[in-house]
């Protein structure tokens, strides 16, 4: 599996991707998506991802604001094939953040491959990655619109070596890469390369819990 991350040095989609399965693109790209104007056909940057994805033939995930009516949400546009597959939303909002919380996993096939969306906040709660793998994910793509510290390297490392799938992160300008081993990756190059074999790898985990059973002195 071949992920290229095309960093926000970049401000425009007009670029020759490398062969791969799967391309990310950061916030500054796309930047601020209304979706009157799209539905109205005043902007057509949606359908600058899905043109990508055809010409590239590769799944493109690109990082945007979307604007519904003053409602601004993170999000993500995802595309394979030439077709417009769907945009996921942030699920955390933290308070004195300006925008609007959105609803569901976004979990997508792009490349032959099973690949979930976690939105900036969102890399900062467990459940979000622990879900990604119960469903069977080959791949967390992470947008975020910078690193301002050592913490969001330091989760994705660990998330890939606990819930055991690959993570890559767009962040600003800089792009990292954990596999399940726990081993991380970064570069700073307008277009990163990282390349995985994704693999299902179970451990079989018991534990003793108190409850969840019916006494012996029960008639039931």
């Amino acid at each position: 599996m071949k992920i290229c991350v095309v960093s926000d040095k970049r401000k425009q989609m007009t670029i020759k991707l490398p062969k791969c399965d799967v391309a990310l693109f950061g916030f500054g790209v796309l930047g601020r998506v209304d979706y009157e104007s799209e539905l109205e056909g005043k902007s057509e940057k949606f359908e600058r991802v899905a043109k990508l994805s055809h010409a590239a033939h590769c799944g493109v995930l690109c990082g945007c604001v979307t604007d519904s009516r003053g409602a601004l949400r993170k999000s993500v546009a995802v595309a394979s094939n030439g077709k417009l597959l769907g945009i996921s939303d942030m699920l955390h909002v933290f308070d004195g953040e300006e925008y609007k919380s959105g609803a569901n996993l976004g979990i997508y096939t792009v490349g032959g491959y099973k690949v979930g969306l976690c939105i900036d906040n969102d890399l900062y709660f467990p459940e979000v990655f622990k879900a990604f793998s119960v469903c069977g994910c080959n791949l967390v793509a992470v947008h975020a619109e910078e690193v301002s510290d050592g913490i969001p390297p330091l989760l994705i490392r660990s998330y890939a070596y606990l819930y055991g799938m690959p993570v890559v992160l767009c962040a600003g300008g800089t792009a990292y890469f954990a596999d399940i081993n726990g081993v991380l990756a970064s570069s700073n190059q307008e277009a990163a390369m990282f390349e995985t074999s994704p693999k299902n790898c179970y451990r079989l985990v018991t534990t003793r819990r108190r409850g969840l059973f019916t006494p012996e002195t029960d008639d039931f």
